[in-house]
């Protein structure tokens, strides 16, 4: 997308939470979140088999950034380092001056606000560092942590849905 600059990429952090971008050194927890077949259940993307899936998803993100096509960010608790999750922007249109966000989060450190906190992180990025004015989010319509999610962050269900998968409920957010 013109206008938005994806050099040098951005450090996003608040008092518990570090978003910093995605390393080959994340292989074991990338491999362990896009195999967890919770997390997976509503993703239509087919599951990591290898450490090898997870490094080569590693390195299509990397260049999607350096192709300035999408920011992917590793969810980091500040204090430990400990990598907890993903959260993306990508799909940019000039046109509509928006973008869709996207996210998961381990298991085991879900229902602790901690997406909440990255997500808007992102939002605010998103609105006042890319002067975007209307963000996306597409969730599956029977996931109902995500759907409590967009709602607690404003997002508000649009009547229409996606012509590709009718399971999918849009969400948007302007500001």
């Amino acid at each position: 997308m013109k206008n938005i600059n994806f050099a040098p990429f951005p450090i996003l952090t608040s008092e518990r939470l570090t978003l910093r971008q995605l390393e080959i050194n994340d292989q074991q927890d990338i491999f362990a979140l896009r195999t967890d077949t919770e997390i997976n259940k509503y993703l239509d993307r087919v599951p990591s088999k290898t450490i090898e899936d997870a490094i080569n998803f590693i390195n299509k993100v990397n260049d999607s950034i350096e192709e300035n096509i999408a920011f992917y960010w590793a969810i980091t608790l500040t204090d430990t380092k400990k990598f907890v999750g993903t959260i993306c922007i990508f799909n940019f249109s000039s046109e509509k001056n928006s973008c869709e966000i996207g996210y998961e989060l381990m298991t085991k450190f879900q229902s602790q606000g901690i997406m909440k906190e990255a997500a808007q992180i992102v939002i605010n990025y998103a609105f006042h560092a890319l002067k975007l004015r209307n963000l996306l989010a597409l969730t599956h319509c029977n996931n109902q942590n995500s759907t409590k999610l967009l709602l607690k962050l404003n997002f508000v269900k649009s009547t229409e849905t996606d012509k590709e998968n009718p399971d999918l409920i849009i969400f948007t957010l302007i500001q």
